[in-house]
């Protein structure tokens, strides 16, 4: 496809930015950003959608795929971002509601969020483990961020845990 004016990765100029997801003001609106085969195929039900940029990355086929668009003696290629502070991707934000997301379970109390965490295991593992993978993460990886909930449902979980399981079943899961 043949650009006249502007490189392809380029957004134009804009004397009046379209309002960000952001300025919508509903703290259960979630908003998912399709950079491939969400911008013509999303699969969710959503309340909103704009199309928009981000800048600071690039769009590359450099990901395999062995269940959708390959298989596994042939995988397929989809397209994963690259980090380019030079460049831009185009795709849709969409806007996904509270009520329109299944899985939302909405605010709670910290001590009911760690109860649920300490009883729950899926496929993946045990949602304790998720919880204890991602705080260390973040204190790895992010240790000048600020995670108030996160550190308040990691406290609670460590006052709980005695009353879960005996002493050294606790240990050997932290």
């Amino acid at each position: 496809m043949k650009q006249e004016s502007a490189a392809p990765n380029t957004p134009p100029p804009s004397p009046s930015p379209a309002p960000s997801p952001r300025e919508d003001g509903d703290p259960q609106a979630l908003w998912i950003f399709g950079y491939g085969s969400l911008v013509w195929r999303p699969d969710f039900a959503y309340s909103d959608s704009r199309v928009g940029f981000v800048r600071g990355y690039s769009r590359r086929f450099w990901q395999g795929d062995t269940f959708h668009r390959g298989s596994d003696k042939m995988p397929g290629r989809v397209v994963t971002l690259l980090e380019d502070h030079e460049g831009c991707t185009w795709g849709v934000a969409y806007q996904v509601r509270g009520e329109q997301n299944p899985g939302y379970l909405g605010p709670a109390p910290e001590e009911a969020i760690a109860t649920q965490i300490l009883a729950c295991r899926g496929s993946s593992g045990h949602n304790l483990e998720y919880l204890l993978r991602l705080a260390d993460f973040m204190q790895l990886c992010g240790p000048q961020a600020q995670d108030e909930h996160l550190e308040a449902i990691v406290d609670a979980v460590g006052t709980m845990l005695p009353c879960f399981c005996p002493t050294e079943q606790a240990l050997a899961l932290v």
